[in-house]
């Protein structure tokens, strides 16, 4: 029974990145990620392993449809949440596609656009996009025929496509979130309004556990007095550190050895198109635990 126990962990480890990277994926948050990585281990536990084919394609099976159930009732919790909300920044310096063959669908501003599409559809696309599941894979993962898969992940594409902007290189991001938090700090308005584009947004998720706004800031000049106003207080004592989460530059801002913020842009043709503060302390674990060692 032991060695059925250990050859059932050994193929659950080999494949643990891979469903950690699709419940992320899918639900946007470190923490209730791994609960579905722990759920889906219970369950292959009780399996009946002998009967299983294809371990892999079971635990990415077992690992997707518990992550549909879950962001099912997560939509719920989420229409009452306080304040603009921001997925769960996670470490990708040593992982940088988070388990799948490619990064996408992993930076922070397409998890927000994902938000928006259905359970199923964000499922497949997902699996399609991230990890390169074939069609006639995904169909039976999420339960429909393979024409429906293949109009799920069409559907998806058309709706992120609309609204996608150009992606900018690392080089690029860590440059102007350099020259941002330069400006912010110093509280230079004319450098702040240069480096943003017209319609940038400034999204902070304190979850209504912190002093945050609670709703965006938009346009180019009321984002460089927002930021300017707080400059005073907000950055004395602040430790910085350079972060790579969710595949793009980032810095995590530190007070008396705790981590309190991440921060990181979405860039486009003009300049900073979002300025991303994520400040719920409930949601910055994955990234201390990583400042802290």
């Amino acid at each position: 029974m032991d060695a059925n126990l250990d050859d059932a962990l050994a193929a659950f480890e080999a494949v643990r990145g891979r469903l950690f990277g699709i419940a992320y994926r899918m639900l946007g948050s470190a923490g209730e990620a791994e609960d579905i990585v722990q759920d889906a281990w219970i369950r292959w536990q009780g399996t009946d392993r002998s009967a299983v084919e294809n371990a892999p394609a079971f635990l990415a099976t077992t690992t997707t449809r518990l992550a549909i159930n879950a962001l099912q009732s997560a939509r719920a919790r989420r229409e009452t949440y306080v304040g603009p909300w921001l997925p769960e920044p996670v470490d990708t310096s040593a992982d940088p596609t988070l388990g799948a063959e490619r990064a996408e669908a992993l930076g922070f501003a397409v998890l927000v656009m994902l938000e928006r599409l259905t359970p199923t559809e964000r499922a497949a696309y997902v699996l399609r996009e991230a990890f390169a599941y074939p069609y006639d894979q995904i169909c039976e993962i999420v339960q429909v025929s393979e024409p429906a898969a293949r109009q799920l992940v069409s559907r998806a594409r058309k709706h992120l496509a609309g609204e996608r902007r150009r992606e900018a290189t690392a080089t690029e991001q860590r440059r102007l979130l350099t020259a941002f938090l330069t400006a912010a700090k110093t509280g230079d308005l004319d450098e702040l309004e240069r480096l943003f584009a017209e319609d940038v947004v400034s999204y902070t998720d304190g979850g209504g556990v912190v002093r945050a706004s609670k709703f965006p800031v938009v346009g180019r000049e009321r984002v460089a007095k927002f930021v300017r106003a707080f400059h005073t207080h907000f950055w004395e004592g602040v430790s910085i550190a350079e972060a790579d989460t969710n595949g793009q530059p980032s810095v995590l801002l530190s007070k008396d050895g705790t981590t309190f913020a991440v921060i990181t842009l979405v860039v486009g043709a003009e300049g900073i198109d979002q300025v991303l503060w994520m400040m719920n302390p409930h949601k910055l674990g994955a990234v201390a635990s990583r400042a802290a060692s």
